[in-house]
């Protein structure tokens, strides 16, 4: 099979038209669907495709940073969906490395079974796509015991979390998250309104419908952060792209030192005393 064709290859006015990275595969976009067939770019296409190059910024340099080992470094990425993320972080950083392996992970078989198709017909071998939830991946053995790098790119509510703890059992260096639709502490939120109304003068941060979903996203975020860093995690939050791109726009990187804030636990548990979540305090049992 023919090698896909890549940027530098084509006319260089079209790659400079599409900011590409030097290397990346048209094919392998157009294949994504992220370009026309004629290599053309529509503004929904755009944008994807700068959230998933800035993102792979982030991404390369952590990978680069990685201590070197005879089988490369490994990527799951959560929530994979039809792996954008982890086509083009493969076609920029894995092909050419000639080691290392990518793991995709999403519950709609249908998406697996075409990400796995279009990863035999681009030659990229060390990519795996399982079907199967985040928690259940945590144990399947198709996945390494340690996971270098975990990826999560608009994992919808829980899945974020969910991503969390997978990356906590399997040892992560490093965790690139990009919340999306934080819905579950909004529930509880607007579950103990009433009450909390009458508690604290806090929860008229909360009263309204649509401040309970702006609140219940940040201080799930917020929540996260704190988790991770009583977890031993150095934790920096900053912007994907610019607002003008996608509201979800916050970006979680963590990296492992092993340093578990004590603080950072202590802040967390009275974050959920004052606003009144208990009842989802399960989720941030420490480790360790």
């Amino acid at each position: 099979m023919a090698p896909p064709k890549s940027a530098s290859s084509q006319n260089p006015s079209v790659s400079d038209q599409l900011n590409l990275r030097p290397g990346q595969s048209i094919e392998l976009l157009k294949e994504l669907h992220i370009l026309t067939r004629e290599g053309k770019l529509n503004q929904d296409s755009r944008r994807k495709l700068k959230q998933v190059n800035h993102l792979f910024q982030f991404i390369e340099k952590i990978l680069k940073d990685l201590p070197a080992s005879d089988a490369g470094p490994t990527l799951a990425d959560h929530g994979a969906g039809k792996s954008y993320l982890g086509f083009i972080v493969y076609d920029l950083f894995f092909k050419s490395l000639g080691q290392g392996h990518i793991y995709g992970i999403e519950t709609r078989s249908e998406l697996v079974d075409s990400s796995a198709a279009l990863a035999k017909r681009l030659g990229f071998e060390r990519m795996q796509f399982l079907n199967t939830t985040v928690t259940e991946s945590a144990q399947s053995d198709r996945l390494p015991a340690q996971i270098d790098v975990v990826t999560a790119l608009h994992a919808c509510d829980t899945a974020t979390d969910d991503a969390i703890a997978f990356g906590l059992q399997k040892q992560a260096k490093h965790m690139v998250l990009v919340p999306c639709c934080q819905a579950e502490l909004a529930r509880a939120l607007n579950k103990n309104k009433a009450l909390n109304l009458q508690r604290t003068p806090l929860a008229e941060l909360w009263r309204h419908p649509l401040h309970t979903r702006e609140v219940g996203s940040q201080l799930t975020n917020v929540l996260r952060c704190l988790y991770l860093e009583a977890n031993g995690y150095q934790v920096t939050v900053t912007e994907l792209v610019g607002w003008e791109h996608s509201m979800k726009n916050e970006l979680i990187l963590a990296t492992f030192t092993g340093q578990r804030k004590q603080a950072s636990a202590d802040r967390l548990k009275a974050l959920l005393q004052e606003f009144g979540l208990l009842e989802i305090g399960v989720r941030y049992q420490l480790t360790g």
